[in-house]
């Protein structure tokens, strides 16, 4: 369970990267997608629960 939280972010990442080269518009959707991505990897440091 722990691995799909890494495994969704470089799966965002990549999309990003993608979105950010083919498609400008939809890169800001998947920018803004990624950030709350970040801010769930923060939270889950924060809290001290093992990622």
């Amino acid at each position: 369970m722990r691995d799909i939280v890494w495994i969704i972010v470089v799966i965002l990442v990549i999309g990003w990267l993608v979105g950010f080269m083919a498609f400008p518009d939809v890169g800001g959707i998947i920018h803004l997608i990624l950030v709350v991505a970040v801010i769930l990897v923060i939270y889950k440091l924060v809290t001290g629960r093992k990622v």
